[in-house]
């Protein structure tokens, strides 16, 4: 899949990877204060604790743990695909 890099749409400073697909493309920078809210459920706490590069690098591990912290709970799909890119950029 071709990447480019575009302005984030929010604060319009930073570039972003980004490909067809993304809609509302936004800087690590403009999501980091909805990312630091706490988790409260062991498991899903425990899931989330990853490097934070992780998340500066990959916006899908970000837009998994911001649907999270929105509605309380993630399909068990959401899961397994959060948990097997982890997997792929700890092997990287």
């Amino acid at each position: 899949m071709a990447k480019f890099k575009q302005l984030c749409l929010r604060c319009k400073k930073n570039y972003v990877p980004a490909s067809w697909r993304d809609k509302f493309i936004q800087c690590y920078e403009c999501q980091k204060k909805e990312l630091s809210t706490e988790i409260e459920d062991k498991e899903f706490k425990k899931m989330f604790d990853i490097p934070e590069e992780f998340y500066k690098e990959n916006s899908f591990l970000r837009d998994i743990k911001i649907k999270y912290i929105r509605f309380k709970t993630l399909t068990e799909r959401q899961i397994e695909a959060f948990k097997e890119t982890v997997k792929k950029m700890k092997e990287a």
